[in-house]
């Protein structure tokens, strides 16, 4: 019978734990990344959609643009997950490879720039207190962290769009290169 009893509290124990990180999110991040929409989207309707479509046209040419500096500036600005956002201006073609850098640079901006990444800065600081141990400051670490994943993004955004025009080729899906601007 004790089996059965402790099998039925941890079976509603999991559930509890469940409702429980979902009430943390509602009242966390949620929030947070609903109140950044927003205020992109104002940003967006002060400047207009047609100037941000235009220059999102005329910059995605440059994959430097697309695969390093664009997704830095969304993480930074918007942080993880907002900063995904940002590629809705992207052309169709690119959006793979701005998405693959970006999710890969909210990765690596933990320690110089923890409000990207909040919720995974527990990887840095695990890496970092072996450094502390050592009485070794953090910054070098969060430094390096930061421009091998700069470097390590726009790589895997070059990537993203190799194999993006390969699977394009492939299956004879065409995906514009061009915004439509209206």
């Amino acid at each position: 019978m004790d089996i059965l009893i402790k099998g039925a509290e941890g079976f509603i124990g999991l559930f509890r734990l469940g409702a429980a990180t979902f009430i943390s999110w509602m009242t966390g991040i949620v929030p947070v990344v609903l109140i950044l929409m927003v205020f992109m989207n104002v940003v967006i309707k002060l400047i207009g959609e047609d100037k941000i479509n235009s220059f999102a046209q005329k910059t995605s040419k440059y994959s430097l643009v697309r695969n390093c500096i664009l997704p830095f500036l969304a993480a930074f600005m918007l942080g993880n997950p907002a900063s995904f956002t940002l590629g809705r201006f992207l052309p169709e073609f690119y959006k793979p490879s701005y998405y693959a850098a970006l999710a890969q640079y909210n990765h690596t901006s933990n320690g110089i720039f923890p409000h990207i990444n909040a919720g995974e800065l527990f990887v840095f600081l695990g890496i970092a207190s072996g450094i502390e141990t050592l009485g070794l400051s953090t910054t070098p670490l969060a430094m390096r962290y930061l421009l091998v994943g700069l470097v390590m993004n726009a790589v895997g955004g070059y990537v993203t769009d190799f194999t993006t025009a390969y699977v394009c080729k492939k299956t004879g899906i065409q995906l514009s290169k061009t915004v439509d601007v209206q």
